[in-house]
C-alpha cells in the first residue's frame, strides 16, 4: 500500500517539475518575442540602397552622413509614405536660420522666397559644392532660359567664372540679386580710366551712368555687348549730338529738351505731317516714352516689346479674351491697324472711319451683306464698333457684349418688350443671335430661316412628321407656330401670343360663341384651359385629345374614381363619359346631353310596366332619377345613395308619400 503512496506521489512531482519547466520555456520565449517586437529600426536598416546611393557622393549632408535621418523625416511604419517633419523652407531653417539664408535682405531669389530650396539643392548629397543639383550656371539655366545668355556674343565673366562671380544666391540688397551696385559691380573688373576705356566711350565719365542703358550685361548680338537696337549717335560714339561735350562742366546735360533734340535729326514732317490726329506722347513732345535714347533689345529702340509698349498706357486693352482680334496678337500687334505717331482719323487709325479700316482686312463682309434681301444697318452704314469690340472679347465673334445687350442700344422698346412673365429661352440667355443673322439675311428681321424651319432647329423632335396613327392640329400641320405663339416673350404659358380663350375662338368660333350662351359650361371652357383636354400640336388620339375620354375625365374628378374603385360603377361611366355629358357646354346642368328623364330614358325602359312597378308606380315625368341614385358608382346594385331613409331602405314609400305621387 505504501509503495502504491510513494509511486503516486512520485508521480506528481514529476508532472509539476514538467509543468514548471514549460511555463518556465513559455515565459522566456515570450519575452523575447517582445523583445524582437518591439526592438527599433534605424531608417538604414531598411534604407541600404539609399545610404549608398548618397554616402558615395562628393559632398554629404551632415545629418545624412551622421545617419540622423529622423532630423528631418518622420517614420512611416511598415506603408512607405514620405512625412517630413515641416513642410517647404521651414525644415531647412530649423538648422538655417532665415537671417544666414538672407531672407531679411530686401530682393530674395525668388526659389527661396517660394519656400523651394530643393529645386537647387540636394537634401541628402551631391558631388557638386553646396549641394548644388547642377554645377556651376546650369544651376540658373535649370530656370532662368538659355536664350538671353546665348546671344553670338556672350559677357566673358559669364563663361569664365559663372553666373555667382556678379550675382548672390540667396538674396541682396540691390536688384536682381546683384552682390554691389550695378556700375560698382562693372568698375570691379573695367577701369574706367584706362585710355581704351575712355576712347570707347568718347571719352565721357561714363562711370557716373549706368553700364545697361547701353550694354546687355549676358549676352548680346551686337559688338561690345551693346543692346540690339542702337541709336546710330552712340553707335558712333557720337554723344555730343545729344550732350554737351565730354570736357564740359556738365558732360551729359542735353542741347535740347524733349522732341525738340529728337527733331534735329528726324524730320517731324515725315513723322507726322498736318495729320490732323497725333499720339499723346508724340504730341506733347514725349519722346522718351515709347523709346529709348541709348540702345534697347526691342526694335526701334522701344523701351519695352510690341503690345507691351502700348500697355503701359492703355492697360484696359490688356485683356486675356476668349476671342481675341487676330492682328493683336500678330508680330505687328497694335500697329496693325493704329499708327504710332499721327493720324489723318480717330484713333490714329489710317482709314477714315472705323468701317473702312476693318474692310481693308474683312472686305468680303460688306459685299456678301449688300447681297441680302435685309441687310442689317449697322453693316451698311460700317458702324463696325456698334456690336463688336476691335480689340477682342469673351463674346464670340468678338461681340462688344452680351448679344441682347448689343441689340437693346438700338432696340430699347423690345428691352420693355420682353420684360414678360414667360420668356423665349434664346431672349432669356440673350443669344439673339440664335434666331437672328448679325449682318442680315434673306428673311424678315434677319431670320436665319424662314417659319417653322427656324423654330425645327431647336424643337426639332416636337415637329418631327405626324405618324400614320397621329392628327395633327392644322396650325402645326401648316407649320405656321406663329397663329398661337410669341417669338420673344409673353404672359402666358407656352409663349402663348394671348389667353387660349382668345386664340382657340380665332378658329372655334362655334364653341366659343355657343359655349358664352350656354347655362352649363365644362370649368376648363369656362377658365380657357383647351389644353387641359387637347394637345394643341398632335396626338395620337381623336380631336387630339391627351387621353382617352373616361381617362381624361378622370384625371381631374378623382373623387369619382375613388367612387368607381369602391363600388360598382355605372356602365357609362365606366365606358363613355359622353354617352350622358358635353366636353364643352350644355344646356341642362351639369353639362348634360339631355334633360335627365329622357337622358335615362334612353337607355331605361320607362314606359314597361316593370319599370313603373320597380318605383312604386311613381309616374315617370315626376321623376328625379339623382335623387334616389349616383349616376355614375354605388356600392348597392341598384345604385342606390350610401346613406338611405329607413322607410325608402325598405322599399316603403307609403309612410311619406301618397299611392302615385
Amino acid at each position: 500500500m505504501f509503495n502504491r503512496i510513494n509511486h503516486v506521489h512520485t508521480a506528481r512531482q514529476v508532472l509539476l517539475l514538467a509543468g514548471l519547466l514549460t511555463l518556465f520555456l513559455c515565459c522566456a520565449g515570450a519575452a523575447d518575442a517582445a523583445k524582437r517586437s518591439f526592438a527599433k529600426k534605424g531608417c538604414v536598416d531598411c534604407h541600404q540602397d539609399y545610404t549608398k546611393q548618397y554616402l558615395g557622393k562628393k559632398n554629404v549632408h551632415p545629418v545624412v552622413k551622421e545617419k540622423r535621418c529622423e532630423e528631418c523625416h518622420l517614420p512611416h511604419g511598415i506603408v512607405p509614405k514620405l512625412l517630413m517633419k515641416e513642410t517647404g523652407n521651414k525644415l531647412c531653417q530649423m538648422c538655417h536660420s532665415a537671417e544666414s539664408l538672407g531672407l531679411d535682405q530686401k530682393v530674395i531669389h525668388g526659389a527661396l522666397r517660394n519656400s523651394q530650396c530643393i529645386s537647387c539643392h540636394d537634401p541628402h548629397s551631391s558631388d557638386n559644392d553646396f549641394l548644388l543639383s547642377e554645377s556651376g550656371n546650369a544651376i540658373c539655366l535649370s530656370c532662368h532660359e538659355p536664350g538671353p545668355f546665348s546671344k553670338k556674343e556672350v559677357h566673358a565673366v559669364i563663361e569664365d567664372q559663372g553666373c555667382a562671380t556678379c550675382h548672390n544666391a540667396h538674396a541682396s540688397a540691390q536688384k536682381d540679386l546683384l552682390k554691389q551696385e550695378a556700375t560698382t559691380l562693372c568698375l570691379s573688373c573695367h577701369d574706367s580710366k584706362e585710355k581704351a576705356f575712355t576712347r570707347a566711350h568718347g571719352d565721357y565719365p561714363v562711370e557716373q551712368q549706368s553700364c545697361s542703358t547701353c550694354h546687355d550685361p549676358h549676352s548680346s548680338n551686337q559688338g561690345k555687348l551693346l543692346k540690339s537696337s542702337i541709336h546710330s549717335p552712340v553707335a558712333d560714339a557720337s554723344c555730343d549730338a545729344c550732350h554737351a561735350a565730354s570736357d564740359a562742366a556738365e558732360p551729359f546735360k542735353l542741347l535740347s529738351t524733349g522732341s525738340e533734340l529728337c527733331f534735329n535729326c528726324h524730320d517731324n514732317e515725315s513723322l507726322a505731317g498736318d495729320k490732323a490726329i497725333k499720339h499723346g506722347p508724340f504730341m506733347e513732345g514725349d519722346c522718351l516714352s515709347c523709346h529709348n535714347p541709348h540702345t534697347s533689345e526691342f526694335p526701334k529702340l522701344m523701351v519695352a516689346q510690341g503690345n507691351d509698349l502700348c500697355f503701359t498706357c492703355h492697360s484696359d486693352m490688356q485683356r486675356n479674351v476668349k476671342y481675341p482680334h487676330a492682328p493683336l496678337e500678330s508680330g505687328d500687334g497694335c500697329l496693325s491697324c493704329h499708327q504710332p505717331h499721327a493720324a489723318e482719323f480717330s484713333a490714329l487709325l489710317p482709314a477714315p472711319g472705323e468701317g473702312e479700316h476693318c474692310l481693308s482686312c474683312h472686305p468680303d463682309t460688306l459685299k456678301d451683306a449688300e447681297k441680302l434681301a435685309q441687310p442689317h444697318m449697322p453693316v451698311t452704314e460700317k458702324m463696325c464698333s456698334s456690336c463688336h469690340n476691335p480689340h477682342g472679347s469673351n463674346g464670340e465673334a468678338m461681340m462688344a457684349g452680351r448679344a441682347d445687350q448689343i441689340c437693346y442700344e438700338c432696340h430699347a422698346d423690345a428691352q420693355s418688350d420682353f420684360a414678360q412673365a414667360v420668356v423665349h429661352q434664346p431672349v432669356q440667355s440673350g443669344s439673339c443671335n440664335s434666331c437672328h443673322s448679325g449682318h442680315g439675311g434673306q428673311n424678315s428681321a434677319f431670320l436665319k430661316e424662314s417659319g417653322a424651319k427656324l423654330c425645327e432647329s431647336c424643337h426639332d423632335t416636337l415637329l418631327l412628321p405626324a405618324g400614320k396613327e397621329e392628327t395633327e392640329h392644322e396650325p402645326f400641320a401648316d407649320r405656321d407656330c406663329m397663329i398661337c405663339h410669341s417669338a420673344h416673350a409673353s404672359p402666358y404659358q407656352g409663349l402663348l401670343s394671348d389667353s387660349q380663350t382668345v386664340i382657340c375662338a380665332n378658329c372655334h368660333t362655334d364653341v366659343t360663341s355657343q359655349a358664352e350662351a350656354s347655362p352649363s359650361r365644362h370649368q376648363p371652357v369656362q377658365q380657357g384651359q383647351c389644353s387641359s383636354c387637347h394637345n394643341p400640336h398632335k396626338t395620337s388620339l381623336p380631336k387630339l385629345l391627351l387621353a382617352t375620354e373616361t381617362d381624361l375625365c378622370l384625371a381631374c374628378h378623382k373623387d369619382l374614381q375613388a367612387r368607381m374603385d369602391e363600388g360598382r360603377t355605372h356602365a357609362p361611366a365606366g365606358q363613355d363619359c359622353m354617352s350622358c355629358h358635353q366636353p364643352h357646354f350644355a344646356s341642362v346642368n351639369p353639362l348634360l346631353k339631355l334633360p335627365q328623364q329622357p337622358l335615362c330614358a334612353e337607355c331605361h325602359e320607362t314606359g314597361e310596366a316593370e319599370f313603373t312597378q320597380q318605383h312604386a308606380g311613381v309616374a315617370t315625368d315626376k321623376m328625379d332619377c339623382v335623387s334616389c341614385h349616383n349616376p355614375h358608382a354605388s356600392k348597392d346594385p341598384k345604385y342606390f345613395k350610401d346613406v338611405m331613409h329607413a322607410p325608402f331602405a325598405a322599399r316603403s314609400c307609403q309612410p311619406c308619400h301618397l299611392s302615385g305621387e
